[in-house]
């Protein structure tokens, strides 16, 4: 799995973290989207997907 981020279109809701916060982080000054693994382990399949799901700016793409 490939996980990418868009930070022009996170607008800093943390979903992401609460989600999977081995995968993703936010910045502290600004509160945008940090991506910590690119390509992080299957045992993250599910959590990253739902990460992609609930994100309110679609700022996360996923690819297998």
């Amino acid at each position: 799995m490939k996980v990418s981020v868009d930070r022009h279109l996170c607008v800093g809701s943390g979903q992401c973290v609460l989600t999977d916060p081995d995968v993703f982080d936010q910045g502290e000054e600004d509160g945008i989207v940090v991506l910590l693994d690119a390509a992080p382990g299957a045992e993250h399949d599910e959590l990253v997907e739902e990460a992609a799901l609930v994100c309110p700016a679609q700022a996360i793409t996923v690819e297998d």
